[in-house]
């Protein structure tokens, strides 16, 4: 995963918002197997830090994660808020940005 998170916080709140979408929990875990952005999201920030990942899963699919970090017993955990597949204009604009930032 990246940086040093040690796992998943899931629990009846976010597991109905996640899956709202369409979005498996497994893709969401898949998400942080590869290569993903973590961004801040400062304008959703207010009572609770919240960053945004996205990546693709193995299979290959964008998905636009927004998930806050928790420390349970000394573990930093990731506790995603909302996920959802990315559109192909997203996707685009993503791939771009990555593109420009290697060069």
């Amino acid at each position: 995963m990246p940086e040093t998170f040690d796992g998943f916080d899931w629990d009846a709140g976010n597991l109905g918002k996640c899956r709202k979408h369409g979005v498996p929990i497994a893709a969401i875990e898949d998400l942080f197997a590869g290569p993903v952005a973590i961004l801040p999201d400062p304008r959703h920030s207010v009572r609770k830090k919240r960053l945004k990942a996205i990546g693709f899963t193995s299979e290959g699919r964008a998905v636009f994660l927004v998930f806050t970090e928790r420390r349970r017993g000394g573990r930093r955990l990731i506790r995603p808020i909302s996920a959802r597949y990315m559109h192909a204009k997203e996707i685009r604009a993503y791939e771009k940005a990555i593109a420009d930032a290697e060069e």
